[in-house]
């Protein structure tokens, strides 16, 4: 297993859609196992394969609790069936963009179909953080940041704090 680089805003890879699995093989299982150990590296809940410069539709997210045990999973090839009618707004933030959170309206259920690691049909169904964070990180599989989803002023703002962050960086 191996902690991978996470991927920076800015980085091309993170706004290319990534590319269909279609091998359920030792190297998935691997690519799963890395992305999980890098996932909890970062203290993050969720992670998209693009985010560690791997183009292909994979996500991974953990919110194990006593009211979701369930909530441990690798998914892939994911996309959003069914969405509720009702949305949450809420702030989020990104590994790929460290220092930087703003409030985004998400649907406040959703179900998702996908496929697992050893290529049988899931569905998953969430609510609350859940759904969010799976719709954050399906989101990465289309080249979709969450600054994406703000309006063109906030996301003006949100650039120029980066640009300050990146700046204090270097």
């Amino acid at each position: 297993m191996a902690v991978h680089e996470v991927a920076i805003m800015g980085d091309p890879i993170l706004r290319t859609a990534a590319a269909e699995v279609d091998a359920f093989d030792q190297d998935l299982k691997m690519l799963v196992r890395d992305m999980f150990e890098t996932m909890y590296h970062a203290e993050g809940i969720g992670l998209a394969a693009p985010q560690i410069s791997i183009s292909q539709r994979v996500i991974v997210v953990d919110l194990r609790s006593e009211e979701h045990p369930e909530a441990r999973l690798a998914l892939i090839n994911p996309k959003v069936v069914w969405a509720s009618t009702e949305s949450e707004k809420t702030p989020e933030g990104c590994l790929s963009i460290p220092g930087l959170e703003e409030v985004i309206k998400r649907f406040s259920a959703i179900r998702v179909e996908a496929v697992d690691i050893d290529g049988g049909r899931i569905e998953v169904e969430a609510e609350g953080l859940f759904a969010r964070v799976l719709q954050h990180e399906i989101d990465h599989l289309d080249g979709i940041l969450f600054v994406d989803r703000v309006s063109a002023l906030k996301r003006r703002i949100l650039m120029k704090k980066w640009k300050k962050i990146q700046a204090e960086e270097d």
